[in-house]
C-alpha cells in the first residue's frame, strides 16, 4: 500500500539483520535486465504509513509501485509530476487557504480502473483527527480505525472534517486550510486504490471487473460524505440520512481495519490477494520471500509518471543476511546495488572491488538519542500491548529529579566520540580527525541559520569537542546523580538504564561508548541490542533509545511530528507547551528571522527539558554494478531507488 500522504516525517532508519551465509541467485544474467538491491532490513509491510511500519525498507521497496502529483531529485528538489496531473493554490485569503489537485484523465491502475478524484479522499481519512472522531472511527490519541502515521502534522492542524471538495467530474480534489501553509506543496492528497479497498472489506479475494470497481468508486465517495453528514437529532433527525450514515461508518471502519492490518504481510506468491497488490508506479510486486526478498516486474499500463527509459524489466530486493555477505555478493556479480551501513572493513572491501562503483554521498539522515519522559502519547498497536501501561524508570516525569537525572545521562553521552568512530573512522579506522557533530534536532550544518541556532540554543551544555569537555561533562554527570544517590561513583551503578538499539555494529559500537561513559557518573547501561527495536519505541520498558531519522522531504515542519505533544514520532510521553507553540508556529507564514526565532525558542525548551540530543548526520556510503548506469543516490529517502525509471544496462 502506498503512502496516501506526501508529508515531511522522518522514517526510521533501519539496520543490518546479520544473518550470514545465505545462497543468492546470480543477477548477472546474459540479457541484464534486472537490478538486484541489497537492503539492510527486512520487508515488514507493504503498508509504510502506520506507525509500526515506518521503516525505510518497506518505503523503499513499494517507492516504485506508486506515483503521485510530486518526487524529489538527487538534489532534494522537488520535481512536479505532470505525467500525473497538477496542483495549484486556487485561494488565499485570510481564514480561507485552497489547493486545487487535478488528475490527469486517462491514467490507469495495474488492474485497468481508472485513477479518479475518489483515490485521493483516502489521504483526508488518513491525515485529519477531526474526520476520524465524526466519522466515528476513533479518537486518533487513542485506537482510531485507520492507524496512520500521518496525523498530528500541520495537514491535521489545519483542516477540518469537511475540508476536502470532489469536483463533478471526479478529477480534481480541493483542499481547505484555515490558513496559508508553508508547505502546501507537499501536505496534499497521493492516489489509493479505494476500489481495491471497498472490495477487501468486502471479503473479496479476486480482481474484479473495470465496472464493479468504478462502482466500488462510488461506494467509497458516498461513505466517505455520508459518514460525516448532520443529520439532525430529535424531532429534527433525517432517519434515512441517518441510516446512510451508519452504513457508511460501518464499512469506513471495515475498511480502516483492512488498510491498518491486510497490508502486513512479507510473502506474496500465487495465494496472496490480488487486490493487495494493485499498483499506478512503474513496477507491481509479484513475488515476496519472508526475510530472503521481494521481486517487482514492470507495470505494463504504468503512464502516469516519468517515462521508464532503460531497459530494467526487474528490481529485486534481497535482505536477510550480512553486511558482509552482502559485499561479497556484490563483488560476485548477485547484487547490482548495495545500500546498506557498512563498517570501516567493509568500506574498504567495498573500495577495493573492480567493477564496483563506491561512492560516498550527502545523506539528510541523523542519529539521535532520546529519553522518555512518560507513556507514549501515540496510540497503542499490537506490539506494546505486552508492555507496562505506565513508564516509571529513573527519567519519569518532569520534576526536578527527574530532569537532574536525564540532564545527567545526556552529559554522559560522548557525542564526539560517536562521531568520529561513524565518520572518520569509517573511511579510516585509524584516523584521529574529530568529525562533525551534529548540534541540532531541527537543521542541518548546511543550513545558513545552523550556526546562530547552536550559538544560542543550550546544546553547547553537551559539546565534548575536546577532553576536557568530556572530563567536565561527566564531572558534572556524577554530580547531579549524587543529589539523589549520595553513594553514586564510578562503576557503582546507582542508576539502571535500559537502552533500545539495533543490534548490528553501528549501534552495539554507539552502545558501548556510551554505557562506558555513563558508569562514570554511577549509571549501568543495558547492552543487548533488540532485533525488534522499531516495534518497541513505544514500550514503556526502555528509558532510552538510539536510532536515526530519515527525513523523506524538505518542509519548514518536518520535525513537528517528533516534538509536539501529539506527534506521531512522540513515543516518549513528551509534552511541553513552549515546545507545541513554537512548532505549531512553524506551520504559519514565517520570515527567516522569525523561523530562526522558532526553532530557537523549540530547542531550548528540548535541551532544558533533557528530552535528546542529536548526535551526527550519517555519512552516506553506496555501491553498484559500474554496468548500470544512471543511479544517482539522493540525500532524501528512498535514497537509492528514486529515479529506478531512468536505471540501465
Amino acid at each position: 500500500m502506498k503512502n496516501s500522504l506526501v508529508k515531511g516525517a522522518a522514517l526510521l532508519a533501519a539496520s543490518v539483520l546479520g544473518f550470514a551465509g545465505l545462497s543468492l541467485t546470480p543477477a548477472n544474467a546474459a540479457t541484464k535486465t534486472s537490478v538486484t538491491v541489497y537492503e539492510s532490513s527486512a520487508l515488514s509491510s507493504l503498508n509504510p504509513s502506520t506507525p509500526a511500519t515506518n521503516l525505510v525498507t518497506n518505503t523503499d521497496v513499494v517507492y516504485p509501485t506508486g506515483m503521485g502529483f510530486a518526487y524529489y531529485d538527487n538534489g532534494g528538489n522537488l520535481v512536479r509530476n505532470t505525467k500525473f496531473g497538477t496542483y495549484k493554490i486556487t485561494k488565499n485569503v485570510t481564514g480561507d487557504f485552497e489547493v486545487t489537485y487535478t488528475i490527469k484523465k486517462g491514467l490507469k491502475w495495474s488492474d485497468g480502473t481508472l485513477i479518479t478524484g475518489q483515490d485521493l479522499l483516502l489521504s483526508h481519512i488518513l491525515a485529519s483527527s477531526d474526520y476520524s472522531l465524526k466519522a466515528g472511527l476513533g479518537d486518533t490519541n487513542v485506537a482510531p480505525k485507520f492507524d496512520s502515521g500521518s496525523y498530528g502534522g500541520p495537514y491535521d492542524s489545519h483542516t477540518t472534517a469537511t475540508s476536502v471538495d470532489l469536483s463533478d467530474d471526479n478529477y480534481s480534489v480541493t483542499v481547505k486550510y484555515d490558513s496559508f501553509q508553508p508547505d502546501w506543496a507537499i501536505l496534499g492528497p497521493g492516489p489509493s486504490p479505494v476500489h481495491a479497498l471497498v472490495a477487501l472489506a468486502k471479503g473479496k479475494k479476486a480482481l474484479q471487473t473495470v465496472r464493479t470497481n468504478a462502482s466500488y468508486k462510488n461506494v467509497f465517495e458516498d461513505a466517505f460524505y455520508a459518514a460525516i453528514d448532520d443529520c439532525g437529532t430529535g424531532a429534527d433527525l433525517d432517519q434515512d440520512c441517518q441510516d446512510a450514515k451508519d452504513a457508511a461508518q460501518a464499512l469506513l471502519k471495515k475498511i480502516g481495519t483492512k488498510w491498518s492490518t491486510a497490508f502486513n504481510i512479507t510473502t506474496v506468491n500465487s495465494s496472496t490477494n490480488p487486490l493487495l497488490l494493485i499498483s499506478n508506479g512503474g513496477y507491481k510486486i509479484s513475488n515476496c520471500v519472508d526475510n530472503v526478498s521481494c521481486t517487482l516486474t514492470r507495470n505494463a499500463l504504468y503512464n502516469d509518471g516519468p517515462a521508464i527509459t532503460g531497459n530494467v524489466d526487474t528490481i529485486v530486493y534481497k535482505y536477510g543476511f550480512s553486511e558482509a555477505a552482502a559485499a561479497t555478493a556484490l563483488n560476485n556479480g548477485e547484487v547490482d546495488v548495495y545500500d546498506g551501513q557498512p563498517t570501516s572493513a567493509i568500506y574498504a572491501q567495498l573500495k577495493g572491488y573492480s567493477g564496483v562503483t563506491t561512492v560516498t554521498t550527502t545523506t539528510m539522515t541523523y542519529e539521535h538519542l532520546d529519553l522518555r519522559v512518560g507513556t507514549s502519547n501515540t496510540w497503542p498497536d499490537q506490539y506494546t500491548n505486552s508492555c507496562p501501561s505506565t513508564y516509571t524508570g529513573p527519567f519519569a516525569g518532569n520534576s526536578q529529579r527527574a530532569k537532574d537525572l536525564r540532564t545527567a545521562f545526556l552529559l554522559t553521552v560522548p557525542r564526539q566520540a560517536i562521531a568520529n568512530l561513524e565518520i572518520a573512522q569509517l573511511f579510516d579506522p585509524s584516523s584521529t580527525a574529530q568529525s562533525a557533530v551534529l548540534n541540532s534536532s531541527f537543521l542541518l550544518p548546511a543550513n545558513k541559520a545552523y550556526a546562530g541556532l547552536v550559538k544560542s540554543s543550550g546544546i553547547s551544555n553537551f559539546i565534548d569537542t575536546t577532553d576536557a569537555q568530556r572530563t567536565a561533562n561527566t564531572a558534572k554527570a556524577l554530580a547531579l546523580v549524587k543529589k539523589y544517590y549520595p553513594s553514586a561513583a564510578a562503576g557503582s551503578n546507582s542508576v539502571d538504564v535500559t537502552m533500545l538499539f539495533r543490534n548490528n555494529a553501528r549501534r552495539i559500537g554507539e552502545n558501548a561508548l556510551i554505557a562506558t561513559e555513563a558508569a562514570k557518573a554511577g549509571f549501568n547501561v543495558s547492552r543487548t541490542g533488540n532485533a525488534a527495536w522499531s516495534t518497541q519505541l513505544n514500550c514503556n520498558n526502555y528509558d532510552a533509545h538510539v536510532f536515526a531519522w530519515a527525513p523523506s522531504s524538505v518542509s519548514q515542519t518536518g520535525t513537528n511530528a517528533n516534538f509536539q505533544s501529539d506527534g506521531s514520532n512522540n513515543h516518549y510521553g513528551w509534552n511541553d507547551a513552549t515546545v507545541d507553540a513554537a512548532t505549531h508556529a512553524l506551520e504559519g507564514s514565517l520570515t527567516a528571522a522569525q523561523l530562526s526565532a522558532t526553532y530557537l525558542a523549540a530547542e531550548k525548551a528540548i535541551y532544558a527539558n533533557a528530552w535528546s540530543v542529536p548526535l551526527y548526520q550519517w555519512a552516506g556510503v553506496a555501491a553498484y554494478n559500474s554496468d548500470l548506469k544512471n543511479v544517482k543516490p539522493s540525500p532524501l529517502v528512498p535514497n537509492i531507488v528514486w529515479n529506478y525509471w531512468q536505471w540501465s544496462y
